[in-house]
């Protein structure tokens, strides 16, 4: 395989003409890779993106393959996918209001120009799904939020609305099937491009605990941090360091890594009904 591109997280490969997108155990925070890998981690959320991209085809059409016909060096942890030209969005839909959204909207009383109503505190659900967009940066910069005329001028107004459409109506299906199994999604972020022959197709990852805030339904409380089953354990760890959010950064406890993995490893099995055997 011929390495194209390595990324926070994951490798991007070009093999027999297709890419191979393979992820690793890394974690990442505010945008810096941590040093200290989550085992399994790469596996976990290649497994979990392939069954929420088989839950999600009808919605809106995506990158894969084969999850089986990869190289065997990065077997269970790689998607074998067609080539897309990807868009230069981060798409991102908010069902709850939390982490840098909710830091916009106690600034703005809105996120990506989004007006939301008064009075709302952190885990708030918000009256109807968000489309809040930002900027996809390189590694070690941070992201930025958009507004839906920044990625108009950015993309044009129909790949806007397509994406819009796209990134809503796949949150609506994942909170939808996650709050079947007793979990609510307070947020997600997806990555299109285009096909050879123009059409919008999803790609990277979906719905993993890297890519989304999932939090047990039954703790649910409005007005103050979640428990989560993604790596804000990490994230809050991290707070807690007097680290300044810059790389390098810290080393990452093992109690933390492996109550990171547990997280992980009960977030696949609560939404797949798989146990992962890794």
């Amino acid at each position: 395989m011929e390495l194209l591109h390595s990324g926070k997280v994951r490798e991007v490969y070009l093999d027999r003409g297709d890419i191979v997108l393979v992820a690793s155990d890394r974690v990442s925070v505010y945008d810096v890779v941590l040093p200290t890998p989550i085992p399994d981690k790469g596996a976990l959320l290649t497994q979990l993106s392939l069954w929420w991209f088989g839950k999600s085809a009808d919605v809106v059409d995506n990158h894969v393959i084969s999850g089986t016909d990869v190289p065997d060096g990065v077997a269970g942890r790689a998607i074998r996918c067609r080539r897309l030209e990807m868009l230069p969005v981060e798409c991102i839909a908010r069902g709850y209001l939390t982490g840098l959204g909710l830091k916009e909207y106690q600034r703005d009383g809105a996120v990506s120009g989004v007006r939301l109503p008064d009075g709302l505190v952190e885990g708030s659900k918000l009256p109807e799904p968000i489309f809040t967009p930002t900027t996809k940066a390189p590694v070690g910069e941070h992201d930025e939020f958009m507004t839906f005329d920044d990625v108009v001028a950015l993309v044009g107004a129909d790949t806007a609305a397509e994406l819009r459409r796209a990134t809503l109506e796949l949150y609506r299906r994942g909170a939808e099937l996650a709050a079947a199994n007793g979990i609510l999604m307070a947020d997600t972020k997806f990555e299109f491009g285009r096909a050879a022959d123009g059409a919008l197709v999803l790609g990277d990852e979906i719905f993993t605990s890297d890519s989304s805030r999932y939090w047990p339904a039954v703790d649910w409380e409005p007005g103050r941090p979640q428990r989560s089953f993604d790596k804000q354990i990490v994230r809050d760890w991290a707070n807690g360091t007097g680290w300044d959010r810059r790389p390098p950064g810290p080393e990452v406890p093992a109690e933390i890594v492996q109550l990171a993995r547990s997280r992980y490893v009960e977030l696949y099995e609560r939404i797949t009904g798989h146990h992962w055997v890794g």
